[in-house]
């Protein structure tokens, strides 16, 4: 039976799609410029204040790729302002942060009655979690989840950064189970991407439902998969999966064929 649900972020909770990241970032650029400016910071020229940021960031996140290990955006900031003589409080550090990631928090759409979907899955005692590679700081993470009217939703959130592994690493699978707070074989991992969210999570125990993005256009599907179109499927089909006659010695991971699941909760193998 399934117990628990956790999630990715991006492109499943948040659906991002194909963005112009370049041009967020300098929408954030201008506004972390301002509030310095505003809060009487010391700060270069803005041409120069773009550049070098947009650098130290691509080569952090090259850094952090090749070694498949996250940094945290806000430390980095934080960081980098004490040489540069910046003296903010906690509070003011989270606002500098949001501000340089709200740009590309505009992109994020969710779907029609998100919330009615997970409200309906936690009315079914299920427990609910997020499981995300990111290097943007829990704090603006939080306040986007909030303002979406999200956040309640999920007591359990694990991101990548704070525990120095991301998926696929079998590591942040491990925590996650551990946090969540029930045997990986009763829990369910929703994603997007198959490399990452997918097969790592087979190979964990758990089972799996792929939720169709471009992440994940004309890619093979690992036997055994739910696919879904949108997450208001998932009510219907973890009823399904619970109502279902138990099917001694066979894993999710084992199940010879992909499984399907339709917007109206119909689920095919």
């Amino acid at each position: 039976m399934i117990k628990a649900v956790l999630f990715d972020l991006g492109d499943t909770i948040l659906e991002f799609g194909r963005i112009d990241k370049t041009r967020a970032f300098l929408t954030g650029a201008r506004s972390t410029y301002a509030f310095l400016r505003t809060h009487g910071q010391p700060v270069s020229r803005f041409p120069w204040y773009f550049f070098r940021n947009l650098v130290r960031l691509r080569t952090r996140y090259l850094l952090s790729s090749l070694l498949r290990k996250d940094f945290d955006s806000l430390y980095l900031l934080q960081m980098v302002g004490a040489r540069q003589g910046v003296t903010f409080s906690p509070e003011q550090w989270e606002q500098f942060a949001w501000l340089w990631y709200e740009p590309l928090g505009r992109y994020a759409k969710i779907e029609e009655d998100l919330a009615g979907t997970l409200e309906t899955l936690t009315r079914m005692g299920l427990k609910l979690g997020i499981v995300s590679n990111t290097f943007v700081n829990r704090a603006s993470l939080q306040r986007q989840l909030r303002e979406l009217g999200l956040l309640d939703f999920f007591p359990m959130q694990l991101y990548s950064y704070e525990l120095r592994v991301r998926k696929p690493s079998p590591e942040i699978f491990r925590v996650a189970v551990e946090r969540i707070g029930e045997p990986a074989q009763h829990i369910l991992f929703v994603g997007d991407r198959i490399d990452n969210d997918i097969r790592p999570a087979l190979r964990s125990g758990m089972q799996a439902a792929l939720k169709e993005a471009y992440t994940n256009r004309g890619k093979k599907i690992p036997p055994g998969v739910w696919t879904i179109r949108r997450l208001a499927e998932l009510p219907a089909l973890i009823e399904q999966v619970n109502a279902a006659p138990a099917r001694p010695g066979l894993g999710a991971s084992a199940e010879p064929r992909e499984r399907t699941a339709s917007s109206e909760g119909a689920v095919g193998v």
